[in-house]
């Protein structure tokens, strides 16, 4: 498999890929830039494309690698230079590292900070020009102030835990911050506009979206204190350029410190440059040799697992599966994928809902992969390019409205998963599953409320008929006659005289005039086969 690294990554990542079997790994540092076309070229077959922040993973790139690609990894946190839209269309399994510039960033955040509080550059600088401004170069202290951090992910977090240690009070807005999580790192939960009233220092960890960008404008700066201090070590854009360069300039902002931009580098002549009460950073916060060892191993090992058949870790566009949770709901994912085709072949009309209901035990586990897998069988008839990464995507293009339920009602097995599909004229599809005996077999324990038990792989042919004497002979009749050996057979009614089900498990695929000859049977109302 070929490994394309584009990015300069540190040489122990990049010997780690060296090492694993199989493995050719081609180093093409700069092709990008450079050598555009070269860079294509090379992408063509690659199993995984390896990043830092200057090539760029574009649609193009994507479609150029074809069906060969498997994974995209990130040495870094922003995954703006990937477009994990297209990388999702082709389901490709798009990768960042999150954690491995997390103390360096927070490091640097809290260097501005400090710097923000005593401005140590512009100091350091008037000694080099031979000048003792001792008196024009005082600050204050970072005690007792308060500190307010929009976002609160392992970065925030970090950077709560310094400013605690500096004594200062920490204010904390993130939708997704939990009381718990709060209270643990001593943090208070406030909305965005009181952390902007209360702050004396601000500093922002969030990724760059539609919802973050120009979070701090004009109208964010005019609610702040006098002499507020701002900071931003996560994304260009966040702050607003035009409004922060007023603020600095009028004294509302008395301080502040960036280390990214809108457009990377500024231009040479940036009005920012010729700011003295703000400090510039190039962009350095993973820039530290323990952050780039820590990524570039990490994203090496990330994608090694991925074509490796192991977990898949800090996934951007599908959730991700550690080796231990891939232990645990591997055995169900062969039954969700089965239950997803099972439904989608028996379903008559045109489906307009699937809806998946978890009960029993496995209402603890990862219901997201789960789904995943469900949908990813669902649409195995339907896409000839569907896999976990890309099955949600489809069906929402689809139009396929998806609803998942965890139940707590009794059911008559410790785990057990329904699959439903809902047509357009009313009627409904549905197939219930579960896993027994030591070696968690997957079974088809019901059909359209009939109890069953069916092995779900192969070819299976599906009957409902009339409760009438002889059916089951004149199939078995009809399949010898044609070669088709049954393997197993499983029966079940509503009731004598009613509707039967019948399912058998075939070695073979029966002719189409033995499909005809059963269907011509007064008493078969419905025969399908399915393939598993």
């Amino acid at each position: 498999m070929k490994i394309l690294v584009a990015d300069k990554i540190s040489s122990i990542g990049v010997d780690f890929l060296k090492q694993q079997e199989g493995f050719e790994v081609v180093e093409a540092y700069g092709t990008y830039k450079d050598d555009y076309s070269k860079f294509l070229e090379l992408a063509k077959g690659a199993a995984a494309i390896i990043v830092r922040s200057d090539s760029k993973v574009t649609r193009e790139v994507i479609e150029t690698a074809g069906s060969s690609l498997k994974a995209i990894g990130r040495a870094g946190v922003g995954v703006d230079n990937i477009d994990s839209e297209a990388a999702t269309d082709y389901g490709v399994v798009v990768m960042n590292t999150p954690g491995g510039n997390t103390i360096a960033t927070a490091e640097l955040t809290f260097t501005h900070m400090l710097c923000g509080a005593r401005p140590l550059a512009q100091a350091a600088q008037s000694m080099r020009e031979g000048r003792w401004d001792r008196k024009i170069y005082g600050g204050s202290e970072l005690f007792r102030k308060t500190l307010g951090i929009c976002g609160m992910g392992r970065i925030g977090a970090e950077v709560a835990k310094r400013a605690k240690a500096f004594g200062m009070t920490v204010l904390g807005y993130d939708p997704y911050l939990t009381a718990a999580k709060a209270e643990a790192l001593g943090v208070k939960q406030v909305d965005l506009e009181e952390l902007f009233r209360q702050a004396d220092y601000i500093t922002v960890h969030m990724p760059l979206t539609d919802a973050t960008r120009d979070m701090i404008d004009d109208k964010a700066i005019a609610m702040m204190k006098d002499g507020v201090r701002l900071f931003n070590c996560a994304r260009g854009g966040i702050i607003n350029e035009d409004a922060l360069l007023k603020g600095l300039e009028s004294g509302k902002v008395a301080a502040a410190g960036l280390d990214v931009y809108v457009s990377e580098p500024p231009a040479e002549d940036h009005p920012f440059r010729a700011q003295k009460n703000l400090n510039l950073t190039p962009h350095l916060g993973a820039s530290t040799e323990e952050a780039q060892e820590s990524v570039g191993l990490e994203i090496a090992e990330c994608v090694t697992s991925v074509l490796t058949g192991g977990g898949i870790s800090n996934a951007i566009n599908m959730p991700s599966l550690d080796a231990q949770t891939l232990k645990t709901v591997g055995p169900y994912l062969e039954l969700c994928s089965a239950l997803g085709s099972l439904v989608q072949q028996l379903a008559l009309d045109k489906v307009e809902k699937v809806k998946i209901t978890y009960s029993g035990k496995i209402v603890d586990l990862d219901a997201n992969s789960l789904t995943r897998g469900i949908l990813k069988g669902y649409l195995k008839e339907v896409s000839s390019n569907v896999n976990f990464v890309n099955a949600l995507v489809i069906m929402e293009r689809l139009g396929l409205q998806v609803d998942v339920l965890k139940s707590s009602e009794e059911v008559d097995y410790t785990e057990l998963i329904k699959v439903e599909a809902v047509c357009g004229n009313g009627e409904s599809v549905s197939a219930e599953g579960t896993l027994i005996g030591k070696g968690n077999s997957p079974r088809i324990v019901s059909v359209n409320g009939r109890e069953v038990e069916v092995e779900p792989h192969g070819c299976m042919l599906v009957i409902a008929n009339s409760d009438e004497l002889g059916i089951v002979g004149k199939i078995g009749s009809i399949m010898g006659k044609d070669g088709v050996n049954i393997a197993g057979m499983s029966l079940s009614r509503n009731e004598v005289g009613g509707i039967a089900l019948n399912i058998a498990t075939l070695d073979s695929d029966p002719s189409d005039a033995a499909m005809e000859e059963i269907r011509s049977i007064a008493a078969i109302k419905q025969a399908k086969i399915v393939h598993l």
